[in-house]
Formats: C-alpha cells, sequence, structure tokens
C-alpha cells in the first residue's frame, strides 16, 4: 500500500521527535561543570521585597531607639567591659543602652563580606548581598521515623547519619547541627561529640552550639588538629557557631556570652541569633517582631566588634510566629514566610551578611503540609535574597522532630527554591524570535529537538532526583511509586555506603587517644 504524504510527514515527524528524544537522553547524562549548572550555591535573589523603603527606614529609626532608650539587662562583667570601652552606657538600673552613633559606627566597620568556609574548598561559601545558600539547623529532641509513622528520641548516631546524607545533598548547602543527642547526659560530652559527628560526618561548612564557655577550649583542641594546626584553621575555619547570646526580650544570655568571647577569641565566626517569639517573647505585630530582632543582633554586632572588631558575625534575626490561640509555634505559617523575608531585607540594609530561619514545618511528617509549608517559607526566603536560610531542611513539629528522609525530599523542594531564585533571563538569544521563525517556517512544528532546547535542557531547568514525573500510565507501570518510599530507599542506599574519610584514620585515632569522651563508635563509621 502507498504511503500517502501525510503519513509520511507524520513518520518523519517521529522520526524527528525520536532523534529529539535520544539527543535530549545524551544531554541529559552528560556531566555539567559548576558555571553552567542551572542552580548553585550563591544565586542571587532579592526579587521579592515585603518592606517597601520607607518600612525599612521606619524600622531602622524605631531599632536605634529601642536600643538608646531601652538597652539591654543582665550584662556579665567581661561584656559590661568591652561595651562601655567603646562606648555603651550601663546604667543605674543595671541595664546597657547603645548610643546610636555607636551603632552606626559599628555597622559602617564590620565586614560586608566574608566567606564560611567547607573542609574541602568545593562547599566554601562567599557570604554577601543577595547571595543565597540554604542549608540546617535546630535542636530538634526527636527523630521522625516515617516507616512506623512515631516520634523516637535523637541519638548522637541520628546527627552524624544526617550529616552524611546533607554531604551528597547538592541543594543544602551546609550542615548545622540540627539535633540534640539525647543519649549524652554531660554537656561536655553533648557538645563535644555533637561537634565530632558533624564535621567528620561532612565535608560542607559546619554550624554548632556550645553550653558553656569551658566546653570551646576541647572543640577547638579538636578543630585545630583536623585543620592540621591552629593557624591553618585561622586561616580557613571551617566551623561556626551558633549563638544565642540574647535572651528575648532585651536580655543577654550570660552563659552564652561567655561562649560567644572564647569563640571569637578561638577563631569561630559568629552566629548572632536572636529568637523572640511573636507574641510571647516579642511583639506580636510582625513589625516590631522585626524591631526587637534586629536591636537584639545589632546590640550583639557591637559587642563582637568590640572584642574583636572586624570578626566574622552573621546577622542572624530568627523571629518566630506563636500561633496566638494556643501559644505554640508556627514554623510553617505565613507570618513567618513575612518574617524571614523582612529580616532578610534588613541585613541587606545595613550591607551586612544575614540568616534566618526558613522551612521549619508544623506538620509531623512529611507530608502535603510540610510541603506547602517548607516551599513557601523557603522560596519567599530565597526570593528576598537571604544569605544563608537555616533550618531549610527535614525539619518537622515546628523544630521539634527531624527527619532524614525529608532531608531528601526537601533537596529536590529547594532545588525548586534555587530555580525560582534564578529568575528569568531575558537577552537577545532568550527572546527566541531567530528559534521561532527556524521552527514555523523551516522545521517540523515543535522544538523537541531544536538545537535551542538541546542547549538549554540542562542549563535552563531543573531536574528533581526523587520527585514524581511520570504519566499516569508509567506511574502505574513501575508500580504507583510515592515519594516517600523512594526517600526512604535512598536514605537507605546513603547510610549504608557513604562514610566520608575526608578526616584521615591518622588523624581519628589521635583524636580518640586524646578525647577519652568521643562516643561515636569507629564501627558506626564504616571502619
Amino acid at each position: 500500500m502507498p504511503v500517502l504524504a501525510e503519513d509520511s510527514g507524520s513518520i518523519e515527524q517521529r522520526a524527528r521527535r525520536s532523534g529529539g528524544r535520544e539527543a535530549r537522553r545524551a544531554m541529559r547524562a552528560a556531566p555539567l561543570a559548576d558555571d553552567v549548572r542551572p542552580i548553585r550555591a550563591g544565586m542571587e535573589g532579592g526579587r521579592l521585597g515585603v518592606l517597601s523603603g520607607n518600612d525599612l527606614e521606619r524600622i531602622h529609626e524605631a531599632v536605634l531607639t529601642v536600643l538608646e532608650t531601652v538597652g539591654f539587662a543582665n550584662a556579665i562583667p567581661s561584656c559590661i567591659e568591652a561595651l562601655t570601652r567603646v562606648g555603651a552606657d550601663y546604667g543605674a538600673d543595671g541595664r546597657i543602652r547603645f548610643p546610636r552613633n555607636l551603632v552606626l559606627e559599628t555597622i559602617r566597620n564590620a565586614p560586608r563580606q566574608f566567606t564560611l568556609y567547607g573542609q574541602d574548598p568545593k562547599h566554601d561559601m562567599l557570604v554577601q548581598g543577595k547571595k543565597v545558600h540554604y542549608g540546617t539547623a535546630g535542636a530538634a529532641v526527636h527523630v521522625v521515623d516515617v516507616e512506623k509513622r512515631e516520634y523516637r528520641e535523637s541519638l548522637l548516631q541520628d546527627i552524624y547519619d544526617a550529616a552524611r546524607i546533607v554531604d551528597l545533598m547538592d541543594n543544602i548547602h551546609f550542615f548545622q547541627r540540627p539535633m540534640v543527642p539525647r543519649d549524652m547526659v554531660d554537656p561536655l560530652d553533648m557538645d563535644f561529640n555533637t561537634l565530632y559527628a558533624c564535621v567528620t560526618g561532612t565535608t560542607k561548612h559546619v554550624g554548632t552550639s556550645f553550653t558553656v564557655r569551658e566546653n570551646v577550649a576541647p572543640a577547638l583542641e579538636m578543630l585545630y588538629a583536623i585543620a592540621g594546626g591552629e593557624e591553618n584553621f585561622r586561616a580557613r575555619p571551617f566551623v561556626s557557631n551558633s549563638n544565642c547570646f540574647v535572651v528575648p526580650p532585651m536580655k543577654f544570655a550570660e552563659d552564652a556570652c561567655g561562649v560567644l568571647e572564647a569563640c571569637v577569641e578561638g577563631g569561630i565566626p559568629i552566629l548572632l541569633l536572636s529568637a523572640g517569639q511573636a507574641g510571647a517573647t516579642a511583639p506580636a505585630a510582625i513589625a516590631g517582631a522585626v524591631v526587637q530582632a534586629v536591636a537584639e543582633v545589632l546590640a550583639g554586632l557591637v559587642y563582637v566588634n568590640a572584642l574583636k572588631p572586624g570578626h566574622p558575625a552573621i546577622f542572624g534575626t530568627w523571629p518566630f510566629v506563636s500561633d496566638l490561640r494556643t501559644g505554640a509555634m508556627s514554623g510553617g505559617s505565613g507570618e513567618q514566610a513575612l518574617l524571614t523575608s523582612a529580616c532578610a531585607q534588613m541585613a541587606q540594609f545595613y550591607d551586612l551578611p544575614g540568616g534566618s530561619a526558613a522551612g521549619m514545618a508544623d506538620s509531623k511528617m512529611p507530608d502535603i503540609q510540610a510541603g506547602y509549608e517548607k516551599g513557601i517559607t523557603n522560596v519567599m526566603a530565597g526570593l528576598s535574597g537571604l544569605n544563608l536560610v537555616y533550618e531549610s531542611a527535614g525539619m518537622h513539629a515546628s523544630l521539634l522532630g527531624f527527619c532524614l528522609e525529608s532531608l531528601i525530599i526537601d533537596n529536590d523542594m529547594l532545588g525548586q527554591c534555587l530555580r525560582c531564585v534564578r529568575g528569568i533571563e531575558v537577552s537577545d538569544a532568550a527572546l527566541s524570535v531567530d528559534s521561532i521563525t527556524d521552527v514555523c517556517l523551516n522545521g517540523p512544528g515543535h522544538y523537541l529537538g531544536h538545537a535551542q532546547t538541546l542547549k538549554l535542557m540542562q542549563t535552563e531547568y531543573f531536574y528533581p532526583a526523587i520527585a514524581d514525573r511520570f504519566s499516569p500510565k508509567e506511574w502505574v507501570e513501575k508500580g504507583r511509586p510515592d515519594i516517600l518510599e523512594r526517600a526512604i530507599t535512598e536514605k537507605r542506599r546513603i547510610l549504608s555506603t557513604h562514610f566520608p574519610r575526608h578526616v584521615g584514620k591518622a588523624v581519628d585515632e589521635r583524636l580518640r587517644a586524646r578525647f577519652e569522651n568521643i562516643h561515636l563508635p569507629r564501627g558506626a563509621m564504616g571502619y
């Protein structure tokens, strides 16, 4: 039977589509250099502004007023000495107040940028302007067991396992301790072993906390040994201190201030963290919560620069939200998204490296609620140009639970957020007039195998690793896969195969000989 012209065209079109499909598959398999990947760490955000220019100025003026007239209570003697030496006023009522000229001078002289280093230089993060990085953080006391649908206490092994997973997640750029090890009773054991589990589990930048000043010295000794000497660590500090130096509203936290001073002296960058809860320890008005958080962090900035001018300090405004009906935290709320975005804008207003929190789902499991809560808060933080988005992956139950499977799911979600952060390129080539002309006048009437499509399919588009994009028919043929099932499978694969060895065996043996309180068994580390 002769082939009709339209059949011939149909065959030709199918051939072109097939050729395009094969070409696209080949392109998809080819590795991409970091500088042409569609998304990467440090992409420029800032396309979203929840505050106007006038709003920013009014918040700034309110901040200066509060610092000058209300001030801070409960300063330890060394804090009083450092702050009064640079011009703060210590009143008869025991409160330290900050003249506006002192605050403004500190802002002018503080670093505009610095690098948070990884143990592997490929994970170094330049923190400045509107460059966006996503990472973990928190102090969850439970692990979410998704297979049993229950919560259990978090253990030291869980911290190490979380670090190992993050080590392989492209879109989670740093690892700050997300849980506390409930099997560590002594505070020194807890601080030291938490840090050990983090720095041996990932080559990315690590954030950690210390309970009291005395716990910093052994940690520094360990870090200096891993770095190959104190000088090497000071040149490339791969750990920062998450420091809640303030107890909102407007009081210094005495133990944390001692930790801050020891970390500054030891060469550790500081995350100046103010975590008031709107309606509880901060004003219920969103603008008022921002004012208090900014005032508290700027007081900390004065403190750090009084100790060591120019020391790297992150503008860590972390105001949280309460459900005012119950008083419970609501970290996945729209109000939280607004607060975090406003804090990002205030950091840019002062041109200071900033960090805040997003992704703190109220949902107890990695479900639909967790997805929309994390997606909304994380994408708004990124679009606002927040430099360091803490708690962006793995968190549930308003920071009370942490889920290893969610790290893998959230890595996909953060990839989508970063693609939104990147935005739309509008250039002569991107406007595609030549491509439209070619396809419509000369080509097959579609772009499936077009040169532009093949060129842009990897550099313009993000492809999730485990999310489902099958057709319904394919989905049924593949056994109706569930994203949580795929995350469980991937978690098991990583934890059975990925044991980082960047801290060499000889160094680890010396650490274990020096510190008898290392509790993570070598067998749990794949040895």
